[in-house]
């Protein structure tokens, strides 16, 4: 698609902003919440962080992996643009209809209810069980409103420039490591001579489970508390020095966080023994209220509203690039495919992000969608495993500015992984499964529309 001279995406992100954007997606209010859950299946301290760490090394394996698809081909879109490349634009197409559909969108709506149900912590007239309209056969609450509301700051922010949209997420993700060192660095001074904590004592693994099995279950929980780190590949074209700046966001970012995570994970063995830990949904907060008194689970609540809003303001900051990518390949609106000739952003794509995400957040079918696609959204991410090896053998001259460590066994490795949580989830929820695959074969008849569209 031709454009104005000069109206393009521009690469304004740094080192510093690729690394705080890996973090800030990947950091929201999962780590507070999924170790109770991991402590029921692994009732041990030393379990509990070997599974932390060992999600830690996969999700690395992961960066490196799409580091090097990345670097070799540094467009807006990203996985969406090596899924094309690696299987053809239909495989590039479907990723991107389920994006749209619910991966994406219903990932933005489901963190604005989550910034809503913990601001009605401190605001209970703005909870999601307060009605603001009942009537006409609708109803919507006034949590609904402050979710759609944080949605449409955070889009129109992005709106104006990656700039003042990079700057607004640098400083929630500051703000939200600083919270999180502070907590732990008092957990560390308040244990100070302490004796050893009821936690490490080991507990029986849950009857009829092995141990194997229990890891594996915990696995998933890790797994899906990192999501998010590829925010970077999604906004390449936009990421200076990108041949270098990539790969290192990618492995400074998830190495970071993963620090961060073993450090709160320790934080939670200490401060709780492990019958308290197991099964404890909001566990950030029982943790440092048993550790600090009851009024550091109102900081905790606070920190969880600062780092949803700051995973909002990072996720909002990436997925509009999909939108962008598909439309540039004429498979989606062509407005959507304009940038900006001032603001040098793809803003049709990022108010249309916007404006899908406020419906899911309005209908509350968000979480349900969503649900839905986590089979198809495995599948893909397999395919982008094994996309390195397929590119390597379809693309040999190539360049390739950086290649994966310990090809083709971490690339393998790490498809391995996604297909064993994605077996996991066919088996566990077999029902919603077959609905996302239902979902994605829906992509196929809208494919067929857009392309035939594009070649009249």
């Amino acid at each position: 698609m031709s454009e104005p001279p000069g109206t393009h995406l521009l690469a304004k992100l740094n080192l510093t902003d690729a690394t705080l954007l890996v973090m800030g997606a990947a950091i929201g209010s999962g780590i507070f919440l999924t170790s109770g859950f991991i402590a029921q299946s692994l009732p041990h301290a030393g379990w509990i962080l070997f599974v932390w760490f060992l999600g830690m090394v996969l999700t690395l394996f992961g960066g490196i992996t799409l580091a090097e698809l990345g670097t070799m081909m540094p467009q807006a879109g990203g996985q969406y643009v090596y899924l094309r490349e690696a299987y053809g634009p239909l495989a590039g197409f479907l990723f991107g209809w389920m994006w749209i559909l619910a991966m994406q969108s219903g990932g933005v709506a489901a963190l604005g209810i989550g910034f809503a149900e913990y601001l009605s912590f401190f605001l209970p007239s703005l909870s999601l069980q307060n009605l603001f309209w009942d009537g006409l056969g609708l109803q919507f609450s006034y949590g609904q409103i402050v979710a759609v509301t944080s949605i449409a700051v955070f889009t129109a922010i992005n709106y104006f420039g990656i700039r003042s949209g990079s700057t607004v997420q640098n400083f929630f993700a500051v703000i939200k490591i600083l919270a999180i060192a502070a907590l732990v660095l008092g957990g560390l001074f308040f244990m100070a001579g302490s004796s050893e904590p009821t936690s490490v004592q080991a507990l029986p693994v849950p009857s009829g489970m092995s141990l194997i099995a229990a890891i594996g279950l915990s696995l998933i929980a890790v797994i899906w508390t990192f999501d998010g780190w590829y925010a970077v590949n999604v906004v390449a074209s936009e990421i200076r020095n990108v041949r270098r700046n990539l790969p290192l966001s990618l492995i400074l970012g998830i190495t970071l966080t993963g620090i961060i995570y073993l450090l709160v994970n320790w934080f939670y063995t200490r401060a709780l023994p492990m019958h308290e830990m197991a099964g404890t949904l909001r566990i950030g907060e029982k943790a440092a209220t048993w550790m600090f008194g009851p009024a550091a689970g109102t900081a905790i609540s606070a920190l969880i509203l600062i780092s949803i809003l700051g995973c909002l303001s990072a996720t909002i900051i990436f997925g509009p690039r999909v939108f962008y990518a598909l439309a540039r390949d004429g498979l989606f609106f062509k407005s959507l495919a304009r940038v900006h000739p001032r603001y040098h952003t793809p803003g049709n794509a990022i108010i249309a992000q916007g404006l899908w995400a406020g419906v899911l957040c309005l209908s509350g079918t968000y979480e349900q969608l969503y649900t839905y696609v986590v089979f198809a959204m495995l599948l893909f991410y397999v395919a982008l495993a094994l996309a390195v090896i397929v590119l390597r053998k379809k693309q040999p001259t190539a360049e390739r500015p950086y290649k994966v460590w310990g090809y083709p066994v971490v690339p393998v490795l790490f498809g391995l992984a996604m297909l064993g949580i994605m077996i996991n989830t066919l088996i566990e929820k077999p029902f919603e499964s077959v609905i996302g695959l239902i979902l994605l074969m829906a992509g196929l008849p809208v494919y067929y529309f857009w392309k035939k569209r594009s070649l009249l």
